[in-house]
């Protein structure tokens, strides 16, 4: 089978500020919203029982946007060659021909060493650990070569963001950070398994791995379903361990209704409203569940 044709390419761009910007939008830089509210979630609950300084805020919001432009810039790089021939991803800027390699190249090692630089300020335990984390979130990128549990692996790498975030603080890993990764974990699993599906056939005919290529559509949103039913289990445990009050039982239950409505737009046959599932609610299970923590802990 031939491949589909594609656009020409535009004319790299003029400068570092350029290539930067082509940078941004290629990762889609504001996506961070999707982990950071976890992050900042686990900092408040360190906070309930230590110190936690604005300083050190600080470099946690450095780091969450070190860690994940590393992570999507590498995807961006090992990727590349794949997103030319699929014609959902042909116009993404490196094959688009907006964001040359060497600069892509040289914008997400400068975000690696941010990352590195972060860890270092927030504690020394975590610049070692470094090493160990961008396995994860580079290693991400090349297991749909391979596995169709890729979908795990990204829930992982997003899952890390709450428990390093806890190490950080307290040089410890508690049993909320390990619920709340876990979490957030089968959470983006979850949703990474819905979003897919817009590949499905294409990843099938390139011989890359995923759920909805192992399982098929109806397969993939079982395996969906099942992993936010996780989810919410494991969203029922955190006050259990925490002592988060009424509050947080009002997030829980709007988080749930979230998801029950992400699953009820999505359905076989019908995948037309998968961006306004991806996006919109994802978004807001985000950050509704930062500020259950935050309510739940004040009131």
């Amino acid at each position: 089978m031939s491949a589909p044709a594609v656009s020409p390419p535009s004319p790299p761009p003029a400068g570092p500020v350029s290539a930067l910007t082509a940078f941004a939008r290629d990762i889609k830089l504001a996506h961070t919203v999707f982990a950071l509210p976890f992050a900042l979630a686990a900092a408040w609950l360190v906070s309930r029982q230590a110190d936690v300084t604005w300083l050190q805020l600080f470099w946690i919001l450095v780091a969450m946007v070190g860690a994940r432009s590393s992570a999507m810039g590498f995807n961006r790089l090992m990727d590349r060659h794949i997103d030319a021939r699929n014609p959902r991803t042909a116009n993404r800027e490196i094959p688009g021909g907006r964001l040359p390699v060497g600069a892509a190249w040289a914008i997400t090692l400068a975000f690696t060493a941010l990352l590195a630089l972060a860890a270092w300020m927030l504690n020394p335990l975590c610049l070692m650990l470094t090493p160990g984390v961008l396995a994860v979130l580079w290693g991400y990128s090349l297991t749909k070569r391979f596995t169709s549990l890729c979908h795990v692996v990204l829930g992982i790498a997003l899952g890390l963001a709450p428990v390093s975030v806890w190490i950080a603080l307290t040089g410890t890993v508690g049993l909320p950070a390990v619920l709340l990764g876990s979490a957030v974990a089968t959470w983006v699993a979850g949703f990474d398994v819905l979003y897919a599906l817009q590949d499905r056939d294409y990843d099938e005919g390139v011989g890359l791995h995923s759920i909805p290529v192992a399982l098929g559509e109806r397969g993939a949103l079982v395996a969906s379903a099942l992993l936010h039913l996780v989810t919410v289990g494991l969203l029922a445990a955190i006050p259990l361990v925490t002592g988060l009050g009424w509050p947080y039982w009002v997030g829980f239950s709007a988080i749930t209704g979230a998801l029950f409505y992400e699953h009820w737009i999505v359905r076989p046959g019908d995948l037309s409203r998968l961006d306004q599932a991806f996006f919109a609610a994802n978004g807001w299970i985000s950050l509704g569940f930062l500020l259950s923590v935050i309510a739940a802990s004040i009131s």
